[in-house]
């Protein structure tokens, strides 16, 4: 039996870089075998690389999450390469912010297609054969601005409340087979994205969180390699703030 077969097999979207990169190499880390998504194969596959330079396994995967046709053909080929899945961590998304009135419908549905509907497109693909195996995990990274919203992020904020109601109606559909389901909503978390605020921007940020700092992508990896993990096998259809306190 060769190691990666040996190891439990993780697939984590939007892997090329920030949150969903620190899940992968803590995964990794952590045992499994991770499969390294991201839209463009020069992200993730340097991720892959470095992951089995440090003495992990890894492999990595181009695909346009927001294009379910892909999703599903990319869902075939991993499932013909490894039999199964024993964790989907749903993390990748972007950004198309603007007020309502401004915002172009090409806008709304990038962010919808992306950050919600690729959710919906690998669960649907590669929680079968949890089911079927009677064992799995799936993880789905949303954010508290699907629980506060946020003026100028409609179409984000739509998408990640959509994704907090996709993982309690799946928690519920899989549980009988063993199957769990939950959501990590991060933060403010230091990545590239929030490295473009300014200093006013920053500060303004860091006074509305009581911990009175920004979190680490590493912060949001433990909360998901824990519910990757057999510790987590009685928790399911919860969401998980990891945001130093913002919502209570």
């Amino acid at each position: 039996m060769s190691d990666t077969e040996e190891k439990k097999v993780a697939l984590v979207t939007g892997a090329g870089r920030g949150i969903g990169k620190a899940i992968a190499e803590r995964l990794a880390a952590s045992g499994h075998h991770v499969i390294c998504v991201s839209r463009s194969a020069g992200s993730c596959g340097p991720v892959a690389d470095a992951i089995n330079a440090s003495g992990g396994s890894a492999e990595s995967l181009a695909v346009d999450v927001a294009d379910k046709a892909a999703v599903e053909a990319a869902s075939e080929k991993f499932l013909e390469a490894h039999g199964t899945v024993d964790v989907l961590v749903n993390c990748a998304g972007i950004t198309r912010d603007g007020l309502l009135f401004r915002m172009d419908d090409a806008d709304w549905d990038a962010v919808l297609s992306t950050n919600l509907g690729s959710c919906f497109a690998w669960s649907k693909h590669l929680g079968r054969p949890m089911t079927r195996k009677r064992k799995g995990r799936i993880i789905n990274i949303s954010s508290v601005i699907g629980l506060m919203g946020n003026a100028g992020q409609a179409n984000y904020a739509a998408a990640k409340a959509g994704i907090h109601g996709l993982t309690k109606s799946l928690a519920k559909e899989f549980a009988a087979r063993n199957v769990t389901v939950n959501a990590v909503a991060p933060g403010f978390i230091e990545t590239d994205m929030t490295a473009e605020l300014n200093e006013q921007q920053q500060t303004a940020i860091v006074g509305m969180i009581p911990l009175k700092r920004m979190g680490r992508s590493e912060d949001i990896a433990a909360m998901t390699d824990f519910l990757a993990s057999d510790d987590a096998s009685y928790i399911t259809g919860q969401v998980f703030t990891v945001d130093g306190g913002m919502v209570m």
